[in-house]
């Protein structure tokens, strides 16, 4: 009867939270108890899933096949490329490889559609799971938004970073490239998805000649509200020849009395 009475003080003592209204706006590790000095176990247990799944996110192997069949269904020519990284131990080491493609992958890139306005690049980066999640997606409602446009390959690119869009769109001629790619997990979110775009891509592009859209997911920015983002984008950097600091995202005028953060919650 004593170890169960303290075993109850124990469960009395953790102590309520003032911010506990807040949790249900956020994702964030915020108003989660006190027990003592210390965090309450089921916090303490979510976060070790949490760091767990962030951890499988990384090294959590890209499924090309799978990818290759749901762009075939969906009538998109594909192609499929590695970087110099050859393994994912390299690749995490040295992120200079994982921005140039190996040789092989460069002379099979020859074969493919070459000159067109857009190409699409699906890369693994450090979360696999967001790519093969959300890239299709996300290039089905934005193609649907692009009028005239002649789109080339979807290449998946395996152990890649952001620059190695500007590899392939050099090999394809492409005007733009657009790299989907799975961002650094976070705590909250392993699987959310970034996109670069980057006009007359080529090897030389810095990063400050890019426009990103980060954060694409359901519990993020919404697929149809980053397809609205990435298609004015898309259409500004054609227009304009450039891409980078020197475009503003000012989308969001083009949506009279709305924002974008009302797009995504509609």
């Amino acid at each position: 009867m004593a170890r169960a009475h303290r075993l109850d003080e124990g469960v009395m003592n953790v102590s309520a939270n003032p911010w506990e209204a807040l949790r249900r706006f956020t994702d964030a590790r915020i108003a989660l108890g006190r027990a003592g000095s210390s965090v309450p176990t089921a916090p303490l247990l979510a976060f070790n899933l949490a760091h767990a799944q962030a951890r499988d996110a990384v090294h959590r192997p890209l499924d090309v096949p799978a990818l290759q069949d749901e762009l075939t269904s969906k009538g998109f020519e594909s192609a499929t490329v590695c970087s110099a990284a050859p393994s994912r131990d390299v690749y995490l080491r040295r992120p200079d490889l994982g921005r140039r493609l190996n040789e092989t992958s460069a002379t099979q890139l020859e074969s493919h559609t070459k000159d067109a306005d857009l190409v699409f690049v699906i890369a693994d980066g450090l979360s696999s799971n967001a790519a093969s999640t959300h890239a299709i997606a996300l290039i089905e409602r934005t193609v649907a938004r692009l009028d005239g446009w002649r789109i080339g390959p979807v290449v998946i690119a395996t152990q890649a970073r952001v620059a190695l869009g500007d590899c392939i769109g050099s090999i394809l001629r492409a005007r733009i490239v657009a790299v989907l790619i799975g961002e650094r997990p976070g705590l909250s979110s392993p699987a959310s998805l970034g996109v670069y775009v980057t006009y007359d891509p080529r090897p030389s592009r810095s990063d400050a000649e890019r426009n990103c859209i980060s954060n694409v997911r359901p519990e993020g920015l919404p697929y149809d509200a980053a397809a609205f983002k990435l298609a004015w984008l898309l259409n500004e950097a054609r227009s304009r020849k450039l891409t980078g600091v020197l475009l503003k995202d000012d989308s969001a005028i083009t949506l009279p009395g709305r924002t974008i953060d009302r797009l995504s919650r509609a």
